[in-house]
């Protein structure tokens, strides 16, 4: 009997081949144990072959028995160990195929059954010596099975070794990323101030929701807490969670669209645009978005990341935004920033007159002339957004945090919103607790018990994060390698727990540190702040270059 098992994946839809796939290999593995189609793994055939003395039949099999367990831990290299690192790494499982991972567990199970069968029929080489006894056939049939399947195991782990040495020490056990709590003082805490939002005329929660991490389900039912306690801004992106967040935002505001402030960057699901591309890139873009969000305008579209005046200014995002405008689909314009050029590309848009909204990086210890950037923006009524307010929420210096007597976050919100010229600020709401521990801080004073944890953070976290984003090391390298976007990536690697996004925003930049490795360091001595950027560079390379 013969069994002829095909397979095309180019005749097939996507979800029919993938099950195509496994129902295949694991016809072929069935078809192996039976000695079918397969002549050269006719184990059982092999072991009813009559020849003098035995030796031909235990070598042959022998032999057989030595091929399936390297074909086993070749595949459950390059199969299942592929498998798993694109597993771990956040490949969409649409695109991971299960064809060879089943054909190494195929081949697994075959090599144990040959194994038995080589086992039970195991002869001496001599044909004089004494023939093997019942228990010693055991110990080698056990033994050779107990070694396969190790090394069938190891070789599955081969490939995600990264992920074990580096990634595991960096974010297990996982280590808070909120304050002490939950508290009881901190249930059903609400929204408890309003400020205005600058020309826009609305009256924003002094702490809004940053979605960045918010997808699914449980994002929406997030986002609709949120709503129910008094936050009306939201902020959102086509490349947060890859759609994910503006989908789940789009549900949760069905019915209280009217009540609430929606911002939307000028981006795609990959990343932000370039100066240069074309208007109807532009439009494109924020359609897209209006389509995810259900609804049919956004209140602010922001050029999302600007790092360069070339950005701000590109004649095509000011066009499409016009058009955008008259269309009734955006009514403000803003940008977001964050790079060590934020100083000049604020002081730029305030200058141009056109922006009414600017969303900046503000925290204790920010940019030296950041607080009169701030203040004069306020008098040009333009609204000013507060973000990265954590300062890097260190995780290691929580955990030494955790006995002092209030939430880091906390203090942290009070200090930004300290400044009456801010209009809210927005932060990444992604777990149920956070709903009370970030709200509770809403409407309250500073304290100096809040300025002593603030000191004490800055104590416990020194040189290790690129606070200042100075841009003052850049010249020193040799390479022009983006050392503040590297340390920012590795900051929402180690610290934001978001490694998957870490990683693939590390991936874009056209060059790595891995070029520190050898470099002599000129950049040693470059950060005023004390940070080893060289040590750090190289590090954030072992984190992040999985996907590079």
């Amino acid at each position: 009997m013969v069994h002829n098992v095909t397979f095309d994946s180019r005749t097939q839809p996507r979800e029919a081949a993938r099950g195509l796939e496994v129902d295949t290999a694991f016809a072929m593995a069935s078809a192996m144990l039976r000695g079918i189609d397969l002549p050269l793994l006719r184990f059982r055939a092999c072991a009813r072959v009559a020849r003098p003395g035995g030796k031909a039949m235990a070598r042959t099999n022998g032999w057989i028995v030595a091929l399936l367990w390297t074909v086993a831990v070749l595949l459950s290299l390059v199969g299942i160990g592929a498998y798993i690192d694109e597993s771990v790494t956040g490949i969409d499982p649409g695109q991971r195929s299960l064809l060879l991972p089943a054909l190494a567990i195929g081949f697994a199970v075959a090599a144990v059954m040959a194994t038995i069968g080589w086992a039970r029929h195991l002869r001496p080489r001599r044909p004089d010596a004494t023939p093997a006894s019942a228990r010693r056939r055991f110990l080698v049939g056990a033994a050779t099975t107990t070694g396969g399947l190790v090394a069938v195991a190891a070789a599955a782990f081969v490939r995600p070794l990264g992920w074990l040495t580096i990634t595991a020490p960096a974010i297990q056990p996982e280590v808070p990323t909120s304050g002490p709590g939950p508290r009881t003082g901190w249930d059903g805490a609400r929204v408890q101030a309003y400020r205005r939002l600058g020309r826009t005329g609305f009256e924003v929660s002094d702490i809004s929701l940053g979605s960045g991490r918010i997808r699914g389900e449980v994002g929406e039912r997030l986002a609709r807490e949120a709503i129910d306690r008094g936050v009306n801004y939201f902020d959102t992106a086509p490349d947060y969670s890859a759609t994910g967040s503006e989908l789940a935002l789009g549900r949760a505001m069905k019915g209280r669209r009217d009540k609430m402030f929606v911002a939307t960057k000028f981006c795609t699901p990959e990343g932000h645009l370039q100066a240069g591309a074309s208007i109807d890139q532009y439009v494109e873009v924020v359609e897209a978005s209006l389509k995810r969000l259900q609804t049919d305008y956004v209140d602010l579209v922001h050029i999302h990341a600007c790092d360069t005046e070339e950005r701000l200014l590109d004649p095509n995002v000011h066009e499409a935004f016009a058009r955008l405008k008259r269309d009734g689909k955006a009514r403000f314009l803003g940008f977001s920033s964050h790079t060590p050029n934020l100083e000049a590309v604020a002081d730029t848009a305030i200058d141009d007159g056109r922006f009414d909204v600017m969303m900046l990086a503000y925290h204790h210890g920010a940019w030296p002339r950041l607080a009169s950037i701030i203040d004069r923006a306020a008098a040009q009524n333009v609204g000013v957004v507060a973000m990265k307010t954590l300062k890097g929420a260190k995780h290691r210096g929580l955990l030494d945090l955790r006995p002092e007597g209030d939430s880091y976050p906390q203090a942290s919100f009070k200090w930004v919103l300290g400044n009456p010229s801010v209009s809210c600020l927005v932060i990444s709401f992604f777990e149920p607790g956070h709903v009370d521990e970030y709200l509770h801080a809403s409407g309250k004073q500073l304290t100096e018990q809040d300025l002593a944890l603030l000191e004490r953070y800055d104590t416990l976290v020194a040189g290790t994060h690129c606070f200042a984003h100075c841009g003052d090391c850049l010249d020193s390298c040799p390479e022009q390698l983006a050392i503040n976007d590297v340390l920012r990536y590795r900051m929402y690697f180690e610290d934001y727990g978001d490694e998957r996004e870490a990683m693939r925003l590390y991936a874009r930049l056209p060059k790595h540190a891995d070029v520190c490795i050898g470099c002599p360091a000129p950049c040693a001595d470059a950060c005023p702040h004390g940070v080893p950027i060289r040590q750090r560079m190289v590090g954030a390379h072992e984190m992040l270059k999985a996907l590079a």
